[in-house]
């Protein structure tokens, strides 16, 4: 019996966060005989992970014979922004039930995708459900420690600078690693309406007048839902000054809010100036696109605690909370 071909030229299209469309060359010969496709799918091995952890189980995925280009698709198996390694067998059922098949073809990798909006806007839905009463607030506010201040006044002129969003959250966020903002808080206490007085920061604190940073002149963007095992949710939303290389970012890869009428932040004109509010049963991360001067607001030490553990630097989200997680990949 001839061999059966072996695929070659492997090229994959169309990825997506759990989805990707593989194709082949292979020589024509013998070619009817194939009833089968074997795919073998791992993750790209990193060289720091824990040596310690169970390993990804591989994933070979039979498939039937289908005209090329072949969708692979599955969230249980494919994650956002990972890299993985992709081979191809042929293969030919025998009537005894067991598989002829061809040598493997070249490995070749690629990286899967970020969370589309269509995918955010899921993620949104599911935050809109749990966000609670609007309360009102007055500011913004940033904790870091009193050196970063310090350097804030000395080597930048009183300007805060944008930097890169770390990788807390969802993994097919996105703006992970990849927007470039200024991280602020406006949650307030439900019985006063005043800033929290904790924070897991730093004990100094910005507070910046809401109107500054959040007024008819900025676009307003839904950027993540997520937990860290714990009971509170947190919403990540971007603040953009129209036109600004921050909106433009936005505005091709996040759902678009109405600054009037959405249920995390609202900014809306009343006849003695703009009103602001704020979700309540949801921690909301404020992003800010621009440089912000120290000048527009006031810089002191807080009464409260500085409480690292609810921290969110780097954070991970947790893939089996129902309320946070969309059913494509984490």
């Amino acid at each position: 019996m001839e061999e059966l071909p072996v695929p070659h030229n492997i090229k994959i299209s169309n990825i997506t966060c759990d989805s990707f469309k593989i194709s082949w060359d292979m020589d024509p010969k013998s070619k009817d005989r194939i009833t089968h496709y074997f795919v073998d799918l791992n993750k790209k091995e990193n060289k720091n992970s824990n040596k310690f952890k169970h390993k990804d189980v591989p994933t070979k995925l039979v498939a039937k014979a289908v005209p090329l280009p072949m969708t692979v698709r599955g969230h249980w198996f494919l994650s956002p922004r990972t890299e993985y390694t992709v081979a191809v067998q042929t293969a030919s059922k025998q009537v005894d039930g067991d598989y002829a098949v061809s040598e493997w073809s070249e490995i070749i990798e690629f990286c899967t995708a970020d969370y589309s909006k269509v995918h955010l806007t899921q993620l949104m839905e599911k935050a809109e459900a749990i966000a609670g009463r609007m309360l009102k607030f007055s500011v913004f506010y940033r904790n870091q420690h009193k050196e970063y201040f310090d350097y804030i006044r000395e080597h930048h002129g009183n300007v805060m600078q944008p930097s890169p969003k770390d990788n807390s959250g969802s993994h097919g966020s996105p703006i992970s690693a990849k927007l470039e903002g200024i991280f602020f808080s406006c949650n307030t206490e439900f019985n006063t309406g005043k800033p929290q007085q904790d924070s897991p920061y730093g004990r100094y604190r910005v507070e910046i007048p809401a109107e500054k940073l959040f007024n008819p002149n900025t676009n307003l963007y839904f950027g993540d839902f997520y937990c860290m095992y714990t009971a509170y949710h947190y919403v990540i939303l971007v603040i953009a000054p129209m036109g600004s290389p921050g909106d433009e970012f936005c505005k091709q890869r996040l759902p678009q809010l109405s600054l009037s009428d959405n249920k995390f932040l609202t900014c809306t004109q009343e006849h003695d100036g703009l009103v602001f509010h704020q979700a309540q049963d949801v921690i909301l991360e404020v992003i800010y696109t621009d440089p912000v001067d120290l000048s527009w607001g006031n810089v002191a030490e807080i009464i409260g605690h500085q409480l690292m553990s609810l921290s969110t630097a780097d954070a991970k989200k947790d893939p089996s909370c129902k309320t946070c997680n969309i059913s494509v990949g984490r």
